[in-house]
């Protein structure tokens, strides 16, 4: 086995350990709640030890928040793959798509992470923190399709909001229980904007 096949079964083993415990992690946290549930208790639910926990999620907000990861990058891949002359606005609604692509495929599963996210103050405040540094990788993507050196106060504006449109569109899916769609909620969001 070459040393390049050894680093790919080893990410691939690493990932699915990942996923195993930020998976035990969720039940803990949907069955205690989030406040009540300590490292120790989670690493004693997953049957490893509090270090070996920690080696994959440095804190517990990190096995619950760890599903968002890379979406920055995704949704600036997707927005920089947009045709060029489609405007700014309705290529940053298209490049959310990426975002809402696992509402569509898991609605159960994400209906349940969005409501500990957002009815947790903790996970909620580092969600978002997290998702404020998204904006410049948006911003970055906006001027790269327009060719310029660096993002302009606009195309950092539209990221922005953008963002806030996705956020309000999932609180009306979360506040509706995942009955409304997600995308129309998005569309209407985005809509609500071009129309002011």
């Amino acid at each position: 086995m070459t040393g390049a096949a050894r680093t790919k079964t080893r990410d691939i083993a690493r990932a699915a350990v990942r996923a195993e415990l930020a998976q035990v992690a969720f039940e803990l946290f949907r069955r205690e709640g989030f406040d009540k549930v300590t490292l120790d208790d989670l690493a004693a639910a997953a049957g490893v030890s509090r270090s070996t926990f920690l080696r994959y999620f440095g804190t517990k907000e990190d096995a619950v928040l760890g599903a968002f990861e890379g979406q920055d990058r995704r949704v600036a891949d997707a927005l920089r793959a947009r045709p060029a002359e489609e405007d700014e606005w309705t290529a940053l609604r298209h490049a959310l798509d990426t975002v809402i692509e696992r509402y569509r495929v898991d609605p159960a599963g994400s209906l349940e992470t969005t409501r500990l996210v957002r009815d947790t103050p903790a996970l909620c405040a580092r969600h978002l923190e997290k998702q404020y540094s998204w904006r410049p990788a948006l911003s970055g993507a906006l001027a790269e399709r327009a060719g310029t050196d660096g993002p302009t106060l606009a195309q950092s504006v539209r990221a922005a909001a953008a963002l806030d449109c996705l956020n309000v569109a999932l609180d009306h899916w979360l506040a509706s229980d995942g009955r409304l769609n997600l995308v129309e909620l998005l569309d209407e969001a985005f809509a609500s904007l071009a129309a002011g």
